[in-house]
Order: structure tokens, then C-alpha cells, then sequence
């Protein structure tokens, strides 16, 4: 068995490039600034399908792209491994705002996805994987 994106998680998000484990997608929601990380591994769909060094390495790389969040002026980044609709082995990393659209609730279910106009969503996509040290390819 080989690795492929969800065909769900691939509709929703924008490519931002590929750290040594993951796969780093932009939600394709101009509300929040929402990275999607997805582990490379088939079959993957909770945490214990890893094995510790991999289960070690997403930390890693989540805690990373959650840095980065914050250091481009995030006042919270929430980090959160949901499944209930994608069953595939995903990591969601969110900048939050006091002036969010979700503000102070969960970015699940709030609201109606607005996504990016133009080339501004995969223009961010590419501005996030630089400051994040993405490769194009695995």
C-alpha cells in the first residue's frame, strides 16, 4: 500500500510543500490562517499507527509549523489530530485571533468557509512553506 493524500483533504486545502514526514496543505479558508500536516504513512488513521520514531517527528514538525504561526503574529495556534469526517492521519495547526471570525469557540463547524480569491491562497500556501523550510517534493 502506498500513500495518498484523501481525495477530501485534497479539495479543501492548498499544496505547501513537504517536510521529512508530512505533506503541509493550507486549508483553503481565508478566515484562518489553518495548516493541515499528513503524515506520509499508508493506511495511517490515529496517532498509535505510528511508530515512535514517526509519532516523535509529527510533534516535531506540528510544534514546528505552530512556531512559525506564532512568529508571524498568531495570538494562539491551536493543534489538533480530528478525524471524525477524513479518517486519514491528519494534524490540524491553526493561527488564532482575538478578532477571528470563531473567536473564542472551536474553527470546526463556525461559519461558511470563505476561500481564497485569485492566486492569494497558494501565494500564502508558498510564503508558509518558506518561512516553514518545506521541500516541493518528498
Amino acid at each position: 500500500m502506498t500513500f495518498a493524500l484523501d481525495p477530501r483533504l485534497a479539495a479543501d486545502t492548498l499544496p505547501a510543500g513537504h517536510l521529512p514526514l508530512c505533506e503541509v496543505r493550507l486549508m483553503n479558508d481565508a478566515r484562518f490562517p489553518w495548516l493541515v500536516l499528513v503524515p506520509r504513512r499508508a493506511g495511517a488513521r490515529e496517532l498509535h499507527d505510528l511508530c515512535p520514531a514517526d509519532r516523535a517527528l509529527l510533534m516535531e514538525e506540528a510544534t514546528a509549523a505552530s512556531a512559525m504561526l506564532a512568529a508571524r503574529g498568531a495570538f494562539k495556534v491551536n493543534v489538533g489530530a480530528l478525524g471524525n469526517i477524513v479518517a486519514q492521519l491528519h494534524v490540524h495547526v491553526v493561527a488564532r485571533m482575538p478578532d477571528d471570525a470563531a473567536w473564542p469557540g472551536p474553527v470546526w463547524g463556525s461559519g461558511t468557509r470563505q476561500p481564497y480569491q485569485g492566486n492569494a491562497g497558494q501565494s500564502l500556501a508558498d510564503t508558509l512553506s518558506q518561512a516553514l523550510g518545506t521541500q516541493e517534493h518528498p
